[in-house]
């Protein structure tokens, strides 16, 4: 056997065998609860922290700083086996692994990932990521969140929100506006430690669904930190968002997958073991096509989001396949979530099944990090090139 088949195929056992750990501990620790944490919108940090025991919280961070040094194919797997139960804690790990920790681990400097990644990587501190602001979500290049240089340091003023992880966070990765509006290179990120004067926790958002994933306001008033906070080049925060959120696009169409699959293998029983007219429902055509167009669609989502995983650990560009991906699948959850209401009818209404949930978590996938509109309109660039 060639090499490269054996690296494959090893990568395929390790994936395999995360997906299977994953399926287990959700089932075990995350089940139990799902409705109680909905329902008060409590973030379980605990259950953060069992994630990181587990390695599941720096995932794609090199052992060296105290990770798992695993790949993208095996971090989907993680997300959609931890979605498939609660999509909010399978959010609440990806936006941790793909924007935070994945930020200071692409453009930190070697003292910056030698601080925060291990930290990062084992749970004992929650990352949050900071683009967002009140008046400009895609519209970044306008944000009114600035950093002015004074002497060797940097003075924030300004708020982001619908942050995940904006009040719990430990550490945040915040984009801020260093130039002029509307002009090119007039964005800097830097990482803000939670305590540091000037830093505070506003609004928790009341949400529809992913309850149980903290949503809530960054403020920032004259908040002083050192110049050794910045990341990367004075002007390259825009460029260096846009290169984060390729990842991140998978790390939704992940979750999407996730909230698809979970949402359909629960209609897929429940129409197998209702019974109308002295037979399951799942034979009368109206709802086999149902299933079997859901099938079919997330098999599709599945290969969409596989193939950007594989060109993301293949080091090649992905913009394009992200973009395709978080879209369809997104779409995908969305439907499919609508359809197992419908198939489960009355019941599938009330929080008596989990259907409900999924139909409530599923509607982000098509918001967060770059509407379904944004993604159509990366692509189209991309193509008309």
């Amino acid at each position: 056997m060639l090499t490269s088949e054996i690296v494959e195929n090893q990568a395929e056992d390790i994936a395999h065998l995360i997906t299977q750990t994953v399926r287990d501990f959700a089932v075990r620790q995350i089940a139990p609860h799902v409705r109680e944490w909905d329902e008060a919108q409590y973030f379980p940090l605990e259950t953060m922290r069992q994630l990181g025991e587990l390695g599941l919280l720096g995932i794609l961070v090199p052992e060296k700083f105290g990770g798992a040094g695993l790949n993208y194919r095996a971090y989907v797997g993680a997300i959609v086996e931890l979605a498939k139960v609660d999509g909010a804690i399978g959010l609440s790990m990806a936006a941790h692994n793909s924007l935070c920790t994945n930020h200071i681990l692409t453009f930190g400097k070697e003292e910056q990932k030698q601080r925060y990644l291990p930290k990062l990587a084992t749970g004992e501190w929650i990352g949050a990521w900071g683009l967002t602001e009140p008046n400009t979500g895609s519209d970044a290049g306008n944000m009114r969140t600035v950093a002015v240089r004074n002497g060797d340091d940097w003075v924030l003023n300004g708020a982001k929100n619908f942050i995940t992880h904006g009040k719990s966070g430990h550490v945040a990765v915040v984009i801020a506006r260093t130039g002029e509006p509307n002009t090119s290179r007039n964005a800097t990120a830097f990482v803000v430690e939670r305590g540091t004067p000037g830093f505070s926790a506003g609004k928790k958002e009341d949400k529809l669904g992913m309850r149980a994933s903290e949503t809530a306001e960054m403020i920032f008033q004259d908040c002083r930190i050192p110049d050794s906070q910045r990341l990367g080049e004075v002007g390259d925060g825009f460029v260096q968002s846009l290169k984060i959120l390729d990842g991140g696009r998978i790390s939704i169409a992940a979750l999407s997958l996730g909230i698809a699959m979970g949402a359909y293998e629960h209609a897929l029983r429940y129409a197998q073991e209702r019974q109308q007219f002295g037979q399951s429902i799942a034979r009368f055509q109206a709802i086999a096509f149902k299933l079997a167009d859901l099938a079919t669609s997330i098999e599709a989502a599945k290969l969409l989001t596989y193939q950007a995983a594989d060109l993301k650990d293949a080091g090649k560009p992905v913009t394009k396949e992200s973009a395709m991906a978080k879209l369809y699948a997104s779409e995908v959850a969305v439907k499919a979530a609508d359809e197992a209401v419908q198939i489960f009818g009355g019941y599938g209404y009330t929080k008596d099944f989990p259907v409900e949930k999924h139909y409530r978590d599923a509607k982000l996938c098509t918001i967060g990090e770059g509407t379904s509109e944004i993604q159509r309109l990366v692509i189209s660039r991309l193509l008309l090139q």
